[in-house]
């Protein structure tokens, strides 16, 4: 990577962490992800800012945004859009619904029926939504921000697995350390100082960093490694279901994006590493309900390449 390409990626996140303080590592997966061409799952309480990531990656790349607020009456025309019969033309418009952005933002996703998140399914593996028959192509790039809120049960409807293995990545964002949230008060951040930041990149960057996050080399003990960890996931005591060969694909992809950002040509096993739970563990079904930690119990018996 040239020096001044990799003085704007720094640019970029040095204005994230500005506006969303103590969450550096979760800011720069959020930034991987949008290079690996991935969505992102979002968990945390209400207040904690989830909402002012997605609006600030949009500022800063000059992308187009839409924020979609789930509810439990929403219909999947209400994510995607409708023909309409119009009055003066008596043809059939195309009505495009808030899907059609280069970063939506699902907003308590969990909040709506099991038919509504699955309007999401073909826009998240396709980049495309088909109504009536007909298909239409969302903008590109198209990243999903989804959100919810893990402690709050009443009137959710939980992600099938489905749903859960079209994010590339599943982030918990909790509250930031002291110093901190005593910086956000003083300054009295919210989404307004979002909403005027000023373009670093334009589409067009944007691609170009897409490209070259794709073209991080990826040595073959480093697949192995990869290929391991998803095999073993299979084969654990404690997992149901292991993590298919899509996972392995997410995977690899989030680790050249991550070595990318960080500068690099090539993907190491401590990128994989870092990495693993946060592509894997939402990918995998826990014989105790619960497949937290999972991962790096994994990890721990496979043999690192040198």
């Amino acid at each position: 990577m040239n020096g001044k390409l990799h003085e704007k990626i720094a640019r970029i996140l040095g204005r994230m962490h500005e506006i969303y303080l103590g969450q550096d590592r979760e800011l720069t997966c959020v930034l991987a992800a949008l290079l690996a061409r991935g969505h992102v799952l979002l968990e945390g309480v209400p207040g904690v800012g989830k909402t002012l990531i997605a609006i600030t990656l949009a500022r800063l790349f000059d992308l187009s945004f839409k924020r979609i607020q789930f509810t439990n009456d929403m219909l999947p025309t209400d994510v995607t859009g409708f023909h309409a019969l119009g009055q003066e033309s008596g043809a059939w418009d195309m009505i495009r619904g808030p899907i059609f952005a280069n970063i939506v933002l699902a907003d308590e996703i969990n909040r709506t029926s099991p038919k509504t998140q699955s309007s999401l399914l073909e826009a998240m593996e396709e980049s495309q939504v088909t109504i009536d028959g007909v298909t239409y192509r969302l903008p590109d790039p198209f990243m999903v921000i989804a959100t919810q809120n893990p402690v709050e049960l009443a009137g959710t409807f939980p992600l099938p697995e489905s749903q859960l293995d079209r994010f590339l990545i599943r982030l918990t964002i909790g509250y930031p350390p002291a110093r901190e949230e005593a910086e956000i008060l003083r300054k009295g951040i919210d989404h307004s100082d979002a909403l005027r930041l000023e373009p670093i990149m334009d589409r067009a960057e944007l691609m170009g960093l897409v490209e070259g996050a794709g073209r991080v080399t990826v040595h073959d003990d480093v697949l192995g490694y990869i290929t391991g960890i998803v095999r073993a996931t299979r084969a654990h005591p404690d997992i149901t279901l292991g993590v298919s060969p899509r996972g392995g694909l997410a995977l690899k992809r989030t680790s050249q994006a991550w070595a990318f950002i960080h500068g690099r040509d090539f993907v190491t096993p401590g990128d994989v590493a870092v990495l693993a739970p946060l592509v894997l563990g939402h990918r995998i079904i826990s014989r105790n309900g619960n497949p937290e930690g999972l991962v790096e119990k994994v990890l721990h018996g496979i043999e690192v390449p040198l």
